[in-house]
């Protein structure tokens, strides 16, 4: 079961430039199926409840956003892992593109 999570009512902000994902030697991943490289860029995820920090994993070529911009994020799934104890939630996506900045809104 995919866990796919709708970023249509949120903005999503680029927090960290992307990085190449790298293994545990210091080389960079590749997908497994395609062989393709993957990339982390991190993002603030805010929404009228408050925002969160998160990493997400591309896979193809270096999206091409920069910190301050925000983006748009295509299919986004959460991947929930435990290892040796341990925790949490990863983040996936098809693509993260830059979309216009949002207009401002009066409360």
């Amino acid at each position: 079961m995919r866990l796919i999570v709708d970023t249509s009512t949120k903005q999503v902000q680029v927090s960290k430039d992307p990085v190449e994902k790298k293994d545990q030697n210091g080389r960079q991943r590749t997908e497994r199926d395609t062989g393709r490289p993957m990339w982390s860029t991190q993002v603030f995820v805010q929404d009228d409840d408050g925002g969160e920090v998160i990493t997400i994993t591309t896979a193809g070529e270096r999206p091409n956003v920069r910190v301050g911009a925000f983006v748009s994020v295509s299919e986004l799934e959460a991947l929930p892992w435990a290892t040796n104890g341990r925790n949490g939630v990863a983040f996936r996506a098809a693509a993260i593109k830059t979309i216009p900045a949002p207009a401002p809104t009066s409360k």
